[in-house]
């Protein structure tokens, strides 16, 4: 999700000694490794598709049984009075790094990540768009995830955040505005902290309709001329190709919304959905980055293909 500043630091306090304790009881053998495959990535599901051990934005999210074991950590994440979608204990190793990447899939267009650091060191460095950070332990921030941005864990020891995606309500967003011009300093002043409750009850609001098994017309129109105008925004872009492309989106978009009149979430719809979608990718320019966004210089293709083309259709939709 796009953001006013790359890192917001947020007006809470964690008890980050008893998150610690909590982490600690899980054994190496119960971290999942990274769904890409990066070494010194792992990570503890907590709130999962089904509350199962997967990586999926698909799907109703539910609390896993790591969570149950984890007290405080479901304080934490109830306190904050949101409804949750994929969230993890998220651990890189000594000497350990994740890579330079963005965050432009159809999950993070409307998502946002509440960090809280568990166990750090000072070195430890978050990289967003040009500024870098150190988040203490115990503190709570959010950040730009559709600049680029990277960790890098130069310590000898594991760095484990507590990470928590969210749509977030217009209580949330208030709360953001409040806080996104001060001094992070200033907001660590006046922050909320919130101690460990043993037998308090946490009761969690988890995403149960993540996506509709058809991409409703008026979100693809949306998600579509966002993408455009930040395309057309690019100098560096080819005119002509801008122009194809644009009109390419925009009769995707029309032709969805004249099947979605016919066929809504009927079964019969689902072969026509799929052959405009893989049509459309086939008419896409074969170099990925033939066009990039201004805004951080991803290239359109696989921005078209992650936020549109790819979560049109539920993923039972595309396999029946």
């Amino acid at each position: 999700m796009r953001l006013s500043r790359p890192f917001i630091r947020l007006p809470f306090q964690f008890d980050a000694d008893r998150l610690a304790a909590e982490v600690r009881q899980f054994a190496p053998h119960r971290w999942m490794a990274h769904p890409n495959g990066l070494p010194g990535n792992s990570a503890i599901a907590l709130i999962s598709s089904g509350g199962g051990e997967n990586d999926s934005f698909e799907g109703e999210k539910n609390p896993t049984p790591h969570l149950e074991e984890c007290e405080y950590t479901r304080q934490v994440m109830a306190s904050f009075g949101q409804v949750l979608s994929r969230s993890r204990l998220m651990k890189i190793d000594a000497h350990c790094q994740l890579n330079l990447h963005v965050d432009f899939n159809y999950h993070w267009f409307s998502r946002v990540r509440i960090h809280i650091p568990v166990i750090t060191h000072a070195s430890v460095i978050f990289h967003c768009g040009q500024q870098r950070l150190h988040m203490q332990a115990g503190e709570c921030w959010i950040f730009d995830s559709w600049r680029r941005h990277m960790v890098v864990n130069p310590s000898t020891q594991d760095r484990v955040h507590l990470v928590i995606d969210t749509c977030g309500s217009s209580r949330f967003w208030d709360m953001v505005r409040s806080v996104e011009h001060s001094d992070p300093s200033e907001t660590a002043a006046n922050a909320e902290f919130l101690p460990f409750e043993p037998g308090k009850s946490a009761a969690l609001r988890t995403e149960r309709f993540a996506s509709l098994p058809v991409m409703a017309p008026g979100e693809c129109v949306a998600l579509i001329e966002d993408l455009i105008a930040d395309f057309v925004s690019n100098p560096d872009n080819d005119p002509d190709l801008v122009e194809t492309y644009a009109a390419l989106m925009r009769g995707f978009a029309c032709d969805w919304r004249e099947l979605w009149l016919l066929y809504g979430h009927r079964p019969e719809g689902i072969t026509h959905y799929r052959a405009l979608i893989e049509n459309t990718r086939r008419r896409l320019h074969p170099n990925m980055r033939a066009l990039t966004v201004k805004s951080n210089r991803i290239g359109v293709n696989a921005i078209f293909a992650q936020r549109v083309l790819n979560a049109a259709l539920a993923p039972g939709s595309r396999s029946e």
